[in-house]
């Protein structure tokens, strides 16, 4: 069980972990042991999540995000596996806390009187600019 917040924890049928060789330091160790983390989190399927926190999952996830819709991470920072295993739960766990914040609706504001003059008159004077660059008509 993964406990993300008060209300919301991740049952343990809903992750899979995968062990493989890390590649890094390690010397004999890296050909021999399995330290190297995939994390598989099934999240459109999972019962826990709200529709609207998927949607920002998927969108955060990225290329993370699978077909099916699962949510892989992969972690070989540590020689230790049970160190790797603990970054990649810490790592989806703030991946779906930050799925969890309503992003903020924006405002549109309008601008100001003196904005629209100041834009205005800024392209008097670059029209001005431009009309003096024309070809010189020769004297007769």
């Amino acid at each position: 069980m993964l406990r993300i917040t008060d209300d919301i924890a991740i049952a343990d049928w809903e992750l899979t972990e995968v062990f493989s060789r890390a590649s890094g330091p390690g010397g004999q160790n890296v050909n021999k042991v399995s330290t190297a983390v995939d994390l598989r989190f099934e999240a459109a399927r999972s019962p826990n999540l709200p529709g609207p926190v998927k949607t920002r999952l998927k969108r955060l996830a990225g290329r993370r995000w699978t077909q099916d819709g699962a949510v892989l991470i992969q972690v070989q920072e540590t020689r230790s596996q049970t160190r790797n295993r603990e970054i990649a739960r810490e790592r989806l766990a703030d991946l779906i806390r930050k799925a969890l914040e309503r992003p903020k609706r924006r405002v549109p504001t309008r601008p100001t009187l003196g904005a629209k003059k100041r834009r205005l008159k800024a392209k008097k004077v670059r029209g001005e600019v431009k009309a003096l660059r024309g070809k010189v008509a020769p004297d007769e």
